[in-house]
């Protein structure tokens, strides 16, 4: 009987853990989720509470059939420059990080100085970051443009025109973020047990076969969780248009969280509750392919 109370204690005190972050999650993603649902079904007033009118799903008609409304043009444009930020920096986020885990799970000279080196951008804030690759990137006095011309090349307008554009927009994002994901990645490779590696060298598997067969199949829930969060993060990418090109050229690289934000808060007349059914509609999207990307990586091992 001593110990039962014991381990009812045990268990209370787990619970008192967890609590902060319980209710931090609650306040700002629980209820905001549903409170985000409500109003994308109602006309919104953000003022006036009393000329608040409930439409169903008026907003998400609007938005997914009527093709002569501008909101029907704002979210497919948003999300089309969405889906091209995603499939082009997703596969990079997560195979160059792969790539450098697996240098460093080697252990060359000097491996601890260049994973700090990786890591250490993913410190910065996203102003920080663009501020820097503005610099770096900006056509008349950037640093690398600079460097072209040194060397007889013409200068490249890195934000200003396509594909250059999007190649600066993912280039940047690999550099700030591919420290987080190579660390993971660096900790999964160090639990797969070497004796599998060596059994497959004396079964004469070459290293394709050993990445393949041993170091996949045994980082497979860090591969899962860092492709999922990667592509969730990718398809709520704000900053780096936002703060880089503006959207720009011609509202090429306008992604979806942009349009959100303007219909939101923008000039004229805000429309929050467009707004939030364009979140929604985006968050049906990302948990689709959430699910899609979870059952494919179960199935390597």
């Amino acid at each position: 009987m001593k110990r039962s109370v014991i381990d009812r204690l045990k268990e209370k005190s787990s619970l008192l853990f967890i609590a902060p972050h319980l209710i931090i999650f609650s306040i700002f993603f629980i209820i905001p989720f549903f409170y985000g649902i409500v109003i994308s079904l109602f006309n919104w007033h953000m003022f006036f509470p009393e000329m608040r009118e409930f439409i169903g799903f008026d907003n998400y008609q609007k938005i997914l059939f009527d093709t002569e409304h501008i909101y029907h043009e704002y979210f497919f444009n948003g999300l089309g420059n969405t889906f091209t930020f995603v499939l082009i920096s997703v596969p990079l986020l997560v195979a160059f990080p792969l790539l450098f885990a697996l240098l460093i799970n080697i252990e060359p000279p000097g491996y601890k100085v260049f994973r700090g080196i990786f890591y250490l951008p993913s410190l910065l804030s996203i102003s920080t970051l663009v501020l820097i690759w503005r610099w770096v990137l900006n056509t008349n006095v950037g640093i690398l443009n600079l460097t072209l011309s040194e060397v007889g090349l013409d200068r490249i307008p890195w934000l200003a025109e396509q594909p250059f554009a999007w190649a600066s927009l993912v280039t940047m994002t690999v550099w700030w973020t591919i420290g987080g994901n190579m660390v993971i990645f660096t900790a999964s490779l160090k639990e797969i047990p070497q004796s599998l590696y060596e059994a497959a060298e004396v079964d004469g598997a070459n290293i394709f076969q050993k990445f393949f067969n041993i170091t996949i199949p045994g980082m497979k829930n860090q591969l899962l969780y860092i492709t999922i969060m990667t592509t969730l993060a990718s398809f709520n990418v704000f900053g780096q248009p936002q703060l880089a090109t503006g959207g720009g050229p011609s509202e090429s690289t306008k992604v979806l969280m942009m349009y959100i934000r303007e219909i939101a808060f923008g000039g004229g007349r805000p429309n929050p509750g467009i707004a939030t059914a364009m979140a929604v509609l985006l968050g049906i999207i990302m948990i689709a392919i959430s699910l899609f990307q979870s059952r494919i990586i179960r199935r390597l091992g």
